[in-house]
């Protein structure tokens, strides 16, 4: 059961296999440029495996910004996490370890795993979760330490792997959609995501785009919950 376990967890990560290794390819890269040695960039991916985080953390080193810009900055590009940690409550019924290692290797591809996929016995659905949160840490630890060597060893053109996690999300997309079969979470997606970035600016439109996907959902479960159910006496 545990091989049959393992198969089901690393088919369900292939997409994010061939998104995350380019993808923390190109970080190792770009953290080689600020001097450090490669194995800085395994640590970090190890202890910190934050992906937008770790990318923009390459930024604010190579500018010497402070700590507490760093703590600030990076508390706003992941507070996304608490609205995706908040779904998963009745998912992660787990004690110990195993629930803070859920909770520390959620990223947008896991999440939208662990939202999606269904492990083949429902006795071991921690294990499973587990297993598709390591994997996708180990892509992309696995990414950063290649990117890092080669960016020692070599001078390469990156241009285009900017796009790799665009791309990623998309295929991801397009998974759940053949899972859930319904359409209409993904209208509402799309409604809320030209309205963020038609009413708020760019560097806005994540946070705005959550704060209404948040409302739109409450309005929803408000009005399911006001709706009297069907009965044959309504008939």
């Amino acid at each position: 059961m545990g091989k049959l376990l393992f198969q089901s967890a690393f088919k369900e990560t292939i997409p994010v296999l061939f998104g995350y290794i380019p993808l923390g390819m190109a970080f190792g890269i770009l953290f080689n440029e600020l001097g450090f040695h490669w194995i800085y960039a395994a640590l970090m991916s190890l202890t910190i495996y934050a992906g937008a985080g770790q990318f923009m953390a390459v930024g604010l080193l190579a500018n010497h910004a402070g700590l507490v810009e760093v703590a600030i900055t990076t508390l706003l590009l992941n507070s996304r996490h608490v609205f995706y940690g908040i779904s998963l409550i009745n998912k992660f019924k787990t004690k110990g370890w195993r629930k803070f290692y859920l909770i520390f290797g959620l990223t947008d591809e896991t999440y939208s795993l662990l939202t999606g996929a269904q492990p083949p016995d429902d006795k071991q659905k921690t294990t499973f979760y587990l297993m598709i949160t390591a994997l996708n840490q180990s892509y992309w630890v696995i990414g950063s330490i290649i990117g890092a060597i080669l960016g020692a060893k070599l001078t390469l053109d990156t241009t285009g792997l900017d796009f790799t996690l665009p791309a990623l999300f998309m295929v991801l997309a397009i998974e759940q959609y053949k899972t859930i079969k319904e359409s209409r979470p993904f209208i509402m997606a799309g409604i809320v995501a030209f309205l963020s970035i038609w009413l708020f600016s760019r560097d806005n439109m994540l946070l705005m785009s959550i704060l209404l996907s948040i409302i739109v959902l409450l309005f929803f479960q408000k009005k399911q919950q006001t709706t009297p159910p069907i009965t044959q006496g309504n008939l």
